[in-house]
Order: C-alpha cells, then structure tokens, then sequence
C-alpha cells in the first residue's frame, strides 16, 4: 500500500509539472481537462494513456473527503470539469443545482454499466452521474489476536478485550452509521433520540479506542500497531495482499453499500473532454487495469466478464445477496437533521 501510494504521488509529481512546463507552450487551456478525485482512486497510468489517446493533458488534484470536496465546489475558488462524489453527495449537488447533465451520447460505453446500478436513488433518472466503482465498509482484523466469532457483531468496537487496538474512521456518517447499525436504527435516521443514543454509545465507547483515523489507520493496522479498524472494502483487499494474518468481516446488524459516481460540475469548462474521459473509464480495458490497481468492485459488465473465478467470489469485493440485503446506502440528509449528526461529532470528538 505504502508503495502504491509512493508511486502514485510521484505520478501526481511528474503530471503537476508536466503541466507547469507546458503553461509555455501553444497548447490552449480548453485541451486541459481538470479532474479532482479522491487520493488514490486511480490507477495513475491510465491518465497517461488517456492523454496519449485524445492530446488532452490532464490537471489532477486529490481531495480526502467528499465534504472536502463539496466545500471547495461550493467556494467557486476552482473549476473542475470532472469529480467523482459518492451516492448521498450526488444528490446533494443535484438537490443544489451544482451538476451538468451528462450528454450520453458522447458515452457510448455507457452500455457497459449493469443494469442494477442504473436509475439509483440518488439520481433516479440517470441525468448527472455515471457509477464509477462500489464497495462496503467493515472491519479488517488480525486474525492471530481477534476471535472471529467477535466479528459477527458491532459489539466488538465496545469490547475492553481490545482496548487501545481499535481504529475508527474519522468520518461523522460512517462512525455514527455504525453506531446506529449496532443499536437497530437506520444509518440514515431523522429521529433525535436514536442519533442521541448512537452518540451516547460512541462516547462510551472512547475508553477502548486507540483513535480516530483516515488514511493512516490502513498503514497502523498493516503494521500491527492496531489489531481492528474500519475500512472500505478495496482497501482491505489490498491490505490482505500486503499482510495475509488480516481478514475482513461485515458484521450481521449491517454495514453501508455505497456507490461512487463520475459526474461533471456546474462550472465546468470542459464539458466534452469531460465527457470523453468518463467514456474513456469505462471502456472494459481501461476499467479492468484500474480495477485490478485499485481492488474495488465494478458495477461494468464487461470487467466483471473478465474477472477471475477468486475474485467473483470474493466475500470481500462481491459479498451475497444475504450480505447485501442488510446495507443501507447512505442519503443525502435534510440541512436541520444534518447539524444533529455534526453536533453529535463536535460533542464526541471534544471527549
């Protein structure tokens, strides 16, 4: 993971300054084609190669979350033409105006997209997104130190058993999402009480949390300064492959399926290239080597096609029916019930 992350970085390096070279040239700013994308989500290649195919370099920038995101959008302080929101975060910028409605005539390879992951409910009549990959979130743990039947239920989180070796995600939906799960409520909640109780059992349970973490927990658990966190599932695919004593478990209440998008912003300049790339994505290829980098799931029929037996089969990448019929994915949330779930964060995080 580590050197993913290295050779992604000197990727990002190297584009960044191919870029600063060529402010020089006659090349007009409309071959440009700006993408901002969470940190490595891409197999960095692949940009390369697109601009190689079409002359259209590319400006990438990585942001951490999707509020991350949104905020920055929301500024007008940048003008991306192409941004990849997950599923509640879609609807947010449709609900906001802040979209374009893709040109699907201009993605043709739009037809690789199954047919279950079209008309979704973020975006009903499939006017401003394109699905990019999904996934779920559990828990990775160390199989040498964890009790496998403890990772049946959310419970684990609260067990002194595991005091100081339990990572969290720093992420008010996903953490509160949990606590929710483990209580029988819905991750998407409007009711005050059931947030309060979700906040109340995360407060209780700081006493055996070693932190609250993002990117950095996947390097602490790999390295086995932490025996459980809470990862999406393409990343403890690839933290499996770097360290084989971990496992990953969807506990039985429930966990989130979530589905990330490609979709091109209000202000976006270059609407076409935009167009172009999302195409480009989705070409069974293209997709195939970027899913192989990035160990996520594929909604494009025509990479799955290509997948090993293994990996269809993964419980990790592709979990059953039974798995699935137990997730929630996350919506987009009124402004009012949104500021309890902040204001429950803010009274959980000062503690």
């Amino acid at each position: 993971m580590k050197l993913k992350k290295i050779i992604a970085l000197i990727c990002t390096f190297a584009m960044t300054a191919s870029m600063l070279t060529g402010c020089g040239s006659s090349k007009k700013s409309s071959q440009v084609l700006n993408i901002y994308n969470v940190g490595d989500y891409i197999d960095q290649d692949l940009l390369a190669k697109f601009t190689e195919q079409t002359g259209i370099e590319i400006v990438y920038e990585t942001y951490d979350t999707n509020e991350a995101m949104y905020q920055k959008l929301k500024s007008g302080s940048s003008k991306y033409d192409l941004i990849f929101p997950s599923d509640y975060m879609v609807d947010k910028l449709i609900e906001e105006n802040m979209l374009q409605k893709i040109d699907y005539k201009n993605i043709p390879n739009y037809s690789q997209i199954m047919d279950s992951f079209k008309h979704p409910s973020y975006d009903p009549n499939d006017e401003y997104s394109v699905p990019y990959l999904w996934g779920t979130f559990g828990m990775i743990y160390n199989t040498k130190v964890v009790d496998k039947e403890d990772t049946k239920s959310w419970d684990i989180l609260w067990n002194k058993k595991y005091t100081g070796n339990i990572l969290l995600l720093d992420s008010v939906r996903d953490t509160m999402g949990i606590s929710l799960k483990r209580l029988g409520y819905s991750m998407n909640t409007h009711n005050p009480d059931e947030i309060n109780k979700a906040k109340d059992e995360l407060i209780k349970e700081l006493s055996v949390v070693q932190a609250y973490v993002n990117d950095d927990g996947k390097d602490r658990i790999v390295a086995g300064d932490a025996d459980i966190g809470i990862v999406y599932s393409g990343d403890a695919a690839v933290m499996m492959d770097e360290n084989p004593d971990l496992a990953y478990a969807i506990p039985e209440e429930g966990t989130n399926k979530w589905v990330d998008a490609m979709c091109i912003p209000k202000t976006a300049e270059n609407k076409d290239y935009a167009e172009a790339f999302i195409n480009f994505m989705l070409d069974p290829e293209v997709a195939k080597q970027n899913v192989d980098y990035i160990e996520y799931s594929t909604p494009n029929q025509g990479v799955y096609d290509m997948l090993d037996e293994e990996t269809k089969n993964s419980p990790v990448a592709y979990p059953s029916e039974k798995v699935l019929n137990k997730t929630e994915v996350f919506l987009n949330l009124p402004e009012n019930v949104m500021k309890l779930y902040d204001d429950a964060w803010t009274e959980i995080k000062t503690n």
